[in-house]
């Protein structure tokens, strides 16, 4: 393993543009619950999944209704996740929050909900399915923190769904619910970082849920629409993929990694900072 450390950071001191995907690996290291494994929330609550993915229909068919019941104290992800503001960062989140803050990390892309890079210092985050703590406007997607908006106030005064104040457009929780398309900056965004990174770190992904999982086929190959229109294809042989995950996923099986460093994120990737730092 300690070979694969260095070569991990190696690549990394060799890269003019890194970027790092992100899955719930990062946050179980936390303590927080994942959805589909052996003890995921999903695995053992099958009705609230089943109540999940009816959640956006609701959110279509009746703003109105549907924040009336987030306010209520019983929202689904509220009752599921209990209080995200008391799970603390992990040495993985402060790993790459350190990487970017020598240079060598350009931006992470995130499939958690949980806010927790931004936490441990992460500046260039881009929340793929949504931050919990934000709220965000289906018709222009600007964000706004929670404090911005007294939604109780607004249920009181019977002035629900809250408004975007851009535009006037109706405002949902950020968090992108099954069905949901990905609002179209971050799919932007997030496709235009994986065009044109030379280096990706995939950390604590099973890399299964698309299309978050197209992004390391994006940078391996090439292809893909950038924010003009225009398609860009050709085959990323300069491009390194690097997998830090507690189990070999369909990367690592079908040869889009290029290696994988079997095991935790928390554990892994600050002693990839610390030879990063040395090799510096």
């Amino acid at each position: 393993m300690e070979e694969l450390i260095n070569r991990a950071a190696s690549d990394l001191v060799e890269s003019k543009y890194a970027i790092a995907l992100t899955g719930a690996g990062m946050s179980t290291e936390s303590g927080m619950p994942d959805f589909r494994g052996p003890k995921g929330l999903w695995t053992k609550h099958p009705e609230a999944e089943k109540r999940a993915y009816e959640i956006y229909g609701r959110f279509q068919q009746n703003p109105k209704e549907y924040w009336e019941e987030r306010l209520s104290g019983h929202s689904l992800l509220g009752d599921l996740l209990g209080d995200l503001g008391k799970v603390a960062p992990n040495p993985g989140h402060y790993a790459l929050a350190e990487l970017e803050k020598m240079g060598f990390l350009k931006c992470v892309i995130t499939q958690n909900i949980d806010n927790l890079h931004e936490r441990a210092g992460s500046k260039s985050v881009l929340d793929y399915h949504g931050n919990v703590f934000k709220l965000r406007c289906v018709s222009c997607n600007a964000r706004y923190d929670l404090e911005e908006y007294d939604l109780q106030k607004l249920r009181d005064e019977g002035r629900l769904p809250p408004l975007c104040k851009k535009c006037g457009g109706v405002v949902k929780d950020d968090v992108v619910h099954f069905r949901e398309p990905i609002p179209l900056d971050i799919a932007e965004e997030s496709e235009e970082e994986a065009l044109k990174c030379d280096t990706m770190l995939i950390c604590g992904t099973s890399a299964v849920v698309y299309p978050f999982a197209n992004l390391p086929l994006i940078a391996r190959f090439r292809s893909g629409r950038l924010p003009s229109g225009v398609y860009a294809r050709g085959y990323g042989t300069t491009v390194k993929i690097i997998e830090v995950n507690a189990e070999p996923t369909p990367l690592t099986q079908e040869g889009i990694s290029d290696y994988l460093i079997q095991g935790k994120t928390g554990e892994i990737l600050p002693r990839i900072v610390e030879q990063v730092k040395k090799a510096s």
